[in-house]
C-alpha cells in the first residue's frame, strides 16, 4: 500500500493529485503539507487525508512532519515552490532549495521512506539560438549568474536533487514539466496570455509546447507507481507557435523590437501588475524549445493524454501521427508527435 506526503497541498497541482490519490485503492494514507496560515482543498472527505500546516523552511518544521503525522509514509512529493516572480531574497530561496535540501537529508533516515518524486519545470533549460529545439534531458542548463532567481532557484533545486539519484538509499524522480495554462500555478505563459495584449520579439514566432493540469497529475502518479528513476521530461499534447496561442487565448498581439520588450513589461508591471517578466523568458520568446518526451513514455509510460481546451476553437484538431506523438505545426522543424485525446476541461479565465 501507499502511504504519500506531498508537499504544496494547496496548489491546484497539490488539489489535483491529493484528489487522484484517494481514489485508488492501493493508497492507505495522504498527508499533505501546507504553509501556516493556508487551509486544505475544499471538498476532500477522506479518513484516509490528513492536512497538516508546517514551515518547511525550518528543520524543526522538516522534523515534525516526518516523524510526525508522516512517520508511516513511504513516498514522498516535493512540489513546493513559491510561485511568483516577485519573492526574491533570502526567504524565497529557503523554500524553493533549502527545504527541499532538508526534506532530503531527513528523508534519508526516514524508517519508510522509499520513494521520492521532485515536481522540477522545463524553465530550467537553457534555450538559445545554439541550441537544438528539442530538448531531451540532456540538454544544457541555464546557469547564467545573470538570470533572475526565480529561475537560479529553480536550477540549483533541480541540480540538488538529480544528483542524489542512484546515491542517495532513496528511489529519486525528477519531473520536468513544460509550462502549463492553469491559474494559480506560477505559469509564466498563462500570464503573458493573460493580459489584454500580448507584446512579442518583432519577427519571431518560436513554437511553444502546453501541459494540462491533469496529465501533470498522471505524470506524478505514474512516476510513484513506478520502480524506475532518474530524470524525466514531461511535455503536454498541445505544441503550436506562439501566434496560435495568442489567437487561441482571443489576445491581441503586438510585435515590438526586442530592445524594448523589457522596459515595456517593467513599465505594464509597475502600472497594472501581473506576473510575466520578460527577462525569464527571453530565450522561449525567440527560439523554439520543445520536450522530447519519449524517456517518460519508454520507461514511466507517461504518454500526454489531455488537450488544452482554448478559449477561442476548443480543442487543436487531430492530425495523423500515432498515439504517442505531439503535433507540431507545418515548417517548424520539430518531429510531429500527437497523443490520443481526451475532452478537456475548458480554461476559465
Amino acid at each position: 500500500m501507499r502511504r504519500v506526503l506531498l508537499t504544496g497541498a494547496t496548489t491546484p497541482l497539490g488539489a489535483g493529485l491529493i484528489r487522484r490519490l484517494l481514489g485508488r485503492d492501493d493508497v492507505s494514507l495522504v498527508v499533505a503539507v501546507a504553509r501556516p496560515g493556508e487551509m486544505p482543498p475544499v471538498g476532500i472527505d477522506d479518513g484516509r487525508f490528513v492536512f497538516v500546516n508546517a514551515d518547511l523552511t525550518r528543520s524543526r518544521g522538516v522534523r515534525d512532519v516526518l516523524w510526525g503525522p508522516a512517520k508511516r509514509a513511504n513516498a514522498l512529493v516535493l512540489a513546493a515552490h513559491h510561485r511568483s516572480v516577485r519573492n526574491v531574497g533570502r526567504r524565497a530561496r529557503l523554500l524553493n532549495v533549502e527545504s527541499t535540501r532538508m526534506m532530503l537529508n531527513m528523508a534519508e533516515s526516514h524508517p519508510h521512506l522509499e520513494r521520492v518524486v521532485y515536481r522540477s519545470f522545463g524553465d530550467v533549460y537553457r534555450v538559445d539560438s545554439k541550441q537544438p529545439a528539442m530538448i531531451d534531458e540532456y540538454h544544457p542548463l541555464n546557469l547564467d549568474p545573470r538570470t533572475p532567481q526565480w529561475i537560479r532557484d529553480r536550477v540549483e533545486a533541480d541540480t540538488m536533487v538529480s544528483t542524489r539519484t542512484g546515491l542517495s538509499p532513496l528511489n529519486i524522480t525528477v519531473l520536468r514539466f513544460a509550462p502549463t495554462l492553469a491559474r494559480n500555478m506560477g505559469s509564466q505563459l498563462y500570464d503573458f496570455l493573460d493580459a489584454p495584449v500580448c507584446f512579442t520579439p518583432l519577427g519571431f514566432d518560436p513554437i511553444l509546447n502546453v501541459i494540462d493540469l491533469r496529465d501533470m497529475v498522471r505524470a506524478i502518479d505514474k512516476a510513484l507507481s513506478n520502480d524506475v528513476e532518474g530524470i524525466f521530461n514531461i511535455p503536454g499534447r498541445d505544441t503550436l507557435a506562439m501566434s496560435e496561442a495568442i489567437r487561441r487565448f482571443g489576445k491581441r498581439e503586438i510585435g515590438v523590437p526586442g530592445a524594448a520588450l523589457s522596459r515595456l513589461y517593467r513599465a505594464r508591471a509597475r502600472l497594472v501588475g501581473g506576473e510575466f517578466d520578460y527577462e525569464l523568458n527571453r530565450g522561449r520568446f525567440h527560439w523554439n524549445g520543445v520536450l522530447d518526451g519519449r524517456r517518460a513514455r519508454l520507461q514511466l509510460g507517461f504518454v500526454p493524454e489531455h488537450g488544452i481546451n482554448w478559449p477561442v476553437g476548443g480543442s487543436l484538431p487531430e492530425t495523423a501521427g500515432g498515439p504517442f506523438s505531439l503535433r507540431a505545426p507545418a515548417g517548424s522543424g520539430l518531429p510531429s508527435t500527437e497523443a490520443s485525446p481526451e475532452p478537456a476541461v475548458k480554461l476559465v479565465r
